[in-house]
């Protein structure tokens, strides 16, 4: 008889092993020795030829659960829905074609993003437990995508803080009683500033787009990479405020998050439908609703329309980030995930759509006051460098994530819509709401990005981390804040592009790629539809199989390829990045990639046997008794460090 903390029942239990008949019993090392003395002290007593060993054992606690069935769905919508919906989908969708858009857009969803979005709610699910400890369960040579996605993580979090700590500096700097890039009579305005509604000559620069980068970024005070400058301490407070509201929400664990999310994850809806009223019943709406819908047929021959399909869907359900594992590992078990997964990712595209109508009811209103056309307003210096930063999430989500690979142009959020909101009759209310609403956008998803990567590793080493959770986060925030700080600086800017495009840019596709196939070809389609079955009564059907098996894996590889061959377009523009900051792109590229061949030659070598036996070993699940199995769905985590 073998025992282990995993099999024993909730509360302590004593045991008395009588070893006279000299058979050999044992404590199989499920944790590190130091962690193990924790929770199993024994004591031996010698009485003539009988030795007498006396075990008490202390269980791990229970894993948490959500408080309510609700929020867990509020969490993953706010991972799903982030800043990518609000302003990455409208610019794509009257780019590739207006509503003829929406047929490559839907078919992508069906056969592509939805199919991996709920593998990863089921795997996270059935296992219960993170990006490291679940690939012992499937295949265990892979476990080496659960440190790629942690360091992807990392990479984001440096990075798409900063981008709402912009907000933020927005949010603050709207109250007051007259926006400041309303006018032109601000220190850091140029003798080239006209009016939004002034004439204007080629030279001509708005008020609000010098407030983005004069006020807010201050790049003119750089010389890009080769010097960036001193830290902007104004904008390095408001990233900091970012991280504190970041630990508020994740340090209890599922019992902060599960608060957090009703505000972060309501409030971005309450205001896209006060902007919506408010929108369409401005002069010109109707121009730029029209504009958004017309269908452009003759596009649909274009294979980049099929692309951008393609990568605005993964990007936004946002799977292989870590995070749909994490948040549905707290799930219950026999909890329905195929319904839950039909229903968030429905909600989070029809929110693209619906942000489509804000965007371009306020683009209409634009071009009707500046007598311009909808190209104009809404492409407004698309051959400036700020039109090359990519606005991805994670985390998140992923948010991580919803994260664009070519050049898109924050200008949308952070120049037009703030030039419109600057017209209107209350701007500084619009703006107080407007602002708010990026915020909780990525807060959500920064939230689900960084619980990603703390689930795994509270998971994998509950003794060191999972008990000390409140430590472990602040000191991982301050890490991550430590290392955004350089994205503050006044070139901080060409930073953030940098980190998007060589962080996770192109490897997070590769991550996902790897993790489709361990799943699907390894660990089996026939099997895991089997743990389906155990958790909601019923086998997914041949669609999904199909999905699982062929389309989903095949999803990934074009997308990655086409990355691949386009990613000389990521960083074009006015800037030249100097050659040294394009080899330090690759090699933070390499260092998340580098974690799934390298964990791969560290099994194999400790694994013991001959070669065939080593690899026979590591591709197949470790075995575990149905009775482990279902105390370790109860438990915090199992524990693996090899």
């Amino acid at each position: 008889m073998r025992v282990t903390p995993q099999t024993m029942r909730p509360l302590e239990q004593v045991r008395t092993v009588n070893y006279s008949d000299r058979k050999t019993y044992g404590v199989r090392r499920a944790m590190s020795e130091p962690e193990e003395e924790e929770d199993c002290q024994a004591q031996v007593h010698e009485e003539a030829n009988t030795k007498v060993v006396t075990a008490t054992l202390t269980p791990d606690p229970p894993r948490e659960t959500w408080g309510k069935k609700v929020e867990f769905l509020l969490a993953v919508i706010g991972f799903a829905v982030d800043l990518g919906n609000v302003w990455r989908f409208p610019y794509i969708c009257y780019q590739n074609g207006g509503g003829a858009f929406l047929i490559p857009y839907c078919l992508m969803l069906v056969f592509g993003g939805l199919p991996l979005f709920y593998m990863e709610l089921a795997l996270g699910q059935y296992h219960r437990c993170g990006c490291l400890t679940i690939w012992k369960k499937i295949c265990p040579m892979l476990k080496g995508i659960g440190y790629a996605i942690c360091l992807i993580d990392v990479y984001m979090g440096m990075y798409y803080n900063t981008i709402i700590g912009w907000a933020v500096y927005y949010l603050f700097a709207s109250f007051r009683s007259e926006l400041p890039w309303t006018s032109c009579d601000n220190p850091w305005n140029t003798p080239h500033c006209t009016p939004v509604v002034g004439p204007r000559n080629n030279k001509s620069t708005s008020p609000a787009r010098e407030f983005f980068e004069r006020s807010v970024l201050e790049q003119y005070k750089s010389d890009g990479l080769d010097r960036v400058g001193p830290v902007k301490w104004s904008l390095a407070l408001c990233v900091l405020s970012v991280f504190i509201l970041v630990y508020f929400a994740l340090w209890k664990g599922v019992r902060s998050a599960g608060k957090a999310v009703w505000v972060t994850a309501l409030a971005p809806y309450v205001v896209l439908f006060i902007l919506l009223i408010r929108g369409v019943t401005l002069p010109g709406a109707g121009m730029g609703i029209q504009y958004y819908l017309t269908p452009q047929w003759h596009k649909l021959g274009n294979m980049r329309v099929w692309i951008d399909a393609a990568s605005q869907i993964f990007f936004s359900l946002g799977p292989g980030f870590g995070t749909l594992l994490a948040l549905s590992s707290y799930n219950k078990f026999n909890n329905n995930c195929y319904r839950d997964a039909i229903l968030t990712s429905s909600i989070n595209c029809l929110t693209s759509f619906l942000a489509g109508f804000v965007i371009f009811s306020v683009l209409g209103y634009m071009a009707h006051v500046q007598h311009k056309s909808i190209e104009e307003v809404g492409l407004e210096g698309n051959t400036h460098i700020y039109n090359e930063i990519i606005i991805r999430i994670i985390f998140s989500t992923a948010s991580y994530y919803p994260f664009e690979l070519y050049a898109l142009s924050p200008g949308l959020v952070f120049i037009v819509y703030p030039e419109a909101i600057a017209t209107m009759t209350g701007s500084v209310f619009w703006s107080i709401i407007f602002f708010l609403m990026l915020i909780t956008l990525g807060l959500d998803s920064t939230f689900g990005g960084l619980e990603a990567m703390i689930t795994a590793l509270c998971d994998e080493y509950p003794r060191t981390f999972g008990r000390h959770r409140e430590t472990f986060v602040a000191v991982l925030l301050v890490l991550i804040y430590i290392c955004a700080l350089p994205t503050t600086t006044y070139g901080g800017v060409y930073l953030v592009n940098l980190l998007n495009v060589y962080g996770p840019g192109i490897s997070i596709l590769f991550v996902v790629f790897v993790e489709a196939a361990g799943v699907c070809w390894f660990y089996g389609v026939d099997r895991f539809s089997h743990d389906i079955e155990k958790m909601i009564g019923h086998r997914p059907g041949l669609y999904w199989r199909v999905c699982w098996s062929y389309i989903s894996p095949v999803f990934l590889l074009v997308i990655f390829i086409f990355s691949l061959l386009g990613y000389e377009d990521m960083l074009t523009g006015e800037y030249v990045y100097p050659p040294w900051s394009i080899s330090v792109g690759w090699v933070l590229t390499a260092s998340s990639l580098v974690c799934i061949p390298g964990y791969m030659i560290y099994k194999f070598a400790i694994t013991p046997g001959s070669c065939l036996q080593r690899l026979s070993k590591i591709i197949k699940p470790e075995d575990l008794s149905e009775e482990t199995r279902l105390n370790i769905n109860s438990t915090y985590g199992t524990g693996t460090h090899v």
